[in-house]
């Protein structure tokens, strides 16, 4: 807390822990009163002179207790729903004819096997089904388009909003075809805008799965066009989210391929909601407007005391204070004995390659050594 405060001048949110039996409580009683009858929390949150609740989606648990409270939900109901909604989102980019995978829609197991059929025909190697709701890669399932179907093992819960898309997998297997990245824009919407604050570049794991974010991309500083048609889609597709009613944070994420010497950008999802770039966007562009910022997720394979840790990144000259580069610790994860097993770090500096340099150079003050982790 005196870091954030003291060192950086950032002022920590009140907070209230809810206990979750007290929340499911009165998210699913059938008498709002009687559940928070003589409550001191429910008082206290009742209190707060917030007109808003928000949660990391809008779903009934939390319009019930916005209604309990007396508040409002920043998203509606229908509207946070509607935005988390991949078929959605891919109709809109194939009624606008913007650059999109190559997309099936299937309904049964037998739809899917299908669709395998005729995008191994199409040269793809590999696959993914995704279900029509789902964040962090839940509801996301790859498999081979060879694979028989004996070995589709494919759960109920992929139609448990209808059919699901089946997409091919671009990677290198596919003819002629190459990554160049996975760009992300920073939205918020508002009920008469759509904000775009931060241009990044996600970084994900071998299995596509986020472990951190960084911006401004040098592929993307050195093209300007490329720039710019990244925040044109933003715009498009952030629009189409403000239609659906979705308000408050959010991004899109994309792919940029090579493939025939055509660069080509694909919208990927829109996440309605806070994602793990978030916090740390918000962060770096309040301390250092116009410089440049890598988050990573780093698991210590020993664990450490929180202070100890700040005290070791601030004797070596890491530790950010507002005057130069450095790096800003933003979240810790405790074991049961309250050691640190795993931090979010955020490096700030006036270059990426800078901000890259620090987090390597931070590695050989640590006793043990570290790996990079998902949020």
């Amino acid at each position: 807390k005196d870091y954030f405060t003291d060192v950086l001048n950032i002022s920590l949110p009140q907070t209230l822990k809810l206990p979750h039996g007290k929340y499911m409580a009165l998210s699913e009683s059938n008498n709002d009163a009687q559940a928070a009858e003589n409550d001191r929390d429910i008082e206290r949150l009742k209190e707060h002179p917030s007109e808003w609740i928000d949660g990391f989606v809008t779903d009934t648990s939390l319009a019930r207790v916005a209604g309990l409270l007396g508040k409002k939900t920043i998203a509606t109901l229908e509207g946070s729903k509607r935005g988390n909604n991949k078929l959605l989102l891919h109709q809109f980019l194939e009624d606008e004819q913007l650059p999109r995978f190559d997309t099936y829609v299937a309904g049964d197991r037998k739809e899917i096997r299908r669709h395998l059929d005729t995008l191994k025909d199409s040269g793809y190697t590999r696959a993914v089904l995704k279900s029509q709701i789902g964040a962090s890669g839940i509801g996301m399932i790859r498999i081979g388009t060879e694979s028989s179907t004996a070995d589709l093992k494919i759960p109920d819960y992929i139609f448990f909003e209808g059919p699901c898309l089946v997409q091919g997998w671009m990677d290198d297997r596919v003819n002629d075809l190459r990554k160049i990245g996975s760009p992300s824009v920073q939205m918020f919407l508002s009920d008469d805008s759509v904000y775009i604050y931060d241009l990044t570049e996600q970084i994900l794991s071998d299995d596509s799965v986020h472990e951190g974010n960084m911006a401004i991309p040098s592929y993307i500083e050195k093209d300007p066009d490329l720039k710019d048609e990244i925040l044109e889609l933003g715009s498009r597709t952030g629009q189409w989210l403000h239609d659906q009613g979705y308000r408050g944070t959010a991004s899109a994420d994309f792919l940029v391929i090579e493939q025939h010497g055509n660069i080509q950008v694909i919208t990927c999802e829109i996440n309605a909601r806070i994602t793990g770039a978030t916090y740390p966007s918000i962060l770096a562009r309040h301390t250092r407007p116009e410089g440049a910022w890598l988050m990573r997720n780093m698991k210590l394979k020993k664990p450490m005391q929180s202070q100890d840790l700040i005290d070791r990144m601030d004797r070596a000259g890491f530790l950010y204070h507002g005057n130069k580069a450095g790096i800003l610790p933003i979240n810790f994860n405790s074991n049961e004995s309250g050691e640190v097993i795993k931090g979010q770090f955020l490096c700030l500096a006036d270059k990426t390659d800078e901000c890259i340099q620090l987090l390597t150079d931070m590695e050989h003050i640590l006793p043990e050594t570290w790996m990079y982790d998902r949020d």
